[in-house]
């Protein structure tokens, strides 16, 4: 971790996106302000945490495996072991990562919990993924941009608005990787929910003030365009493996897919 930073001050009056995700992920470095909202997700969000978090192993495992040492995650949030770092790590212990969050919590938590091997690094920055350059900055003083790097943006790009062009911020951060990188993304979808229950959920989260844009299947295949999709392509979260066995079958309202740059 990065020596020096400073001590970062916490809202605990506003819920955050992170923190409501480690509450339905059942942590416990979340607020009073978070819970509420998490407690009045329908019963399935809880699901899709822990199916999304599942998919983010198993294709984190399979880029280790892959070749790539270098990890540019966007989004990081509260540390769940096991975390990226922990994964790739074990698999090729030399791995650099970069973790990147806007919300100070995830700070605290990173200079505790986000610890490297001997072998390779980890370090962390606070920054908004609507400031790609920021991290990418930061991002090449860590990571050498003259090899591959695989980007991770899981569940974020949903609380992104149509407004602050997710579809722009993602093509400047996968336009900045090299040849041979990989791109991992996960994004929440109302393609298989009643109409009822997605506007429960939007209304849930915008009065906590945090921002929702689920997408359909044909508005998520936008973030890949141009790049060539890793077999199966894109699919919901249990359906992404690649040498593990199938994962059971379980409903999920995330598409998820890996794609090389």
């Amino acid at each position: 971790m990065t020596a020096g930073t400073p001590k970062p001050q916490v809202d605990t009056s506003r819920p955050h996106p992170a923190r409501v995700y480690d509450y339905l992920l059942g942590g416990k470095d979340n607020y009073t302000v978070d819970q509420e909202i998490g407690k009045k997700l329908p019963d399935a969000s809880k699901q899709d945490a822990r199916l999304n978090r599942a998919f983010m192993h198993r294709a984190a495992a399979w880029v280790a495996h892959s070749g790539i040492d270098q990890f540019l995650d966007i989004g990081t949030g509260i540390p769940t072991e096991p975390n990226l770092h922990q994964i790739v790590q074990g698999i090729a212990p030399a791995s650099r990562i970069v973790y990147t969050d806007n919300d100070p919590i995830v700070l605290r938590h990173a200079e505790a919990l986000l610890i490297s091997t001997p072998e390779g690094v980890t370090d962390y920055i606070q920054a908004d993924v609507r400031r790609p350059q920021e991290i990418l900055d930061h991002a090449r003083s860590v990571l050498d941009f003259g090899r591959p790097i695989a980007l991770s943006l899981i569940a974020l790009m949903h609380f992104i608005p149509d407004e602050d062009d997710p579809y722009g911020i993602t093509r400047v951060l996968v336009d900045a990787l090299p040849a041979g990188s990989l791109f991992l993304f996960s994004h929440g979808t109302a393609d298989f929910q009643p109409d009822n229950v997605v506007g429960h959920v939007n209304d849930t989260y915008g009065k906590g003030g945090i921002s929702l844009r689920l997408r359909t299947r044909a508005e998520v295949e936008r973030f890949f365009d141009g790049l060539d999709m890793v077999d199966p392509g894109l699919v919901t979260a249990p359906r992404w493996y690649k040498d593990t066995a199938a994962p059971e079958d379980e409903h999920s309202s995330f598409y998820v897919g890996v794609a090389r740059v």
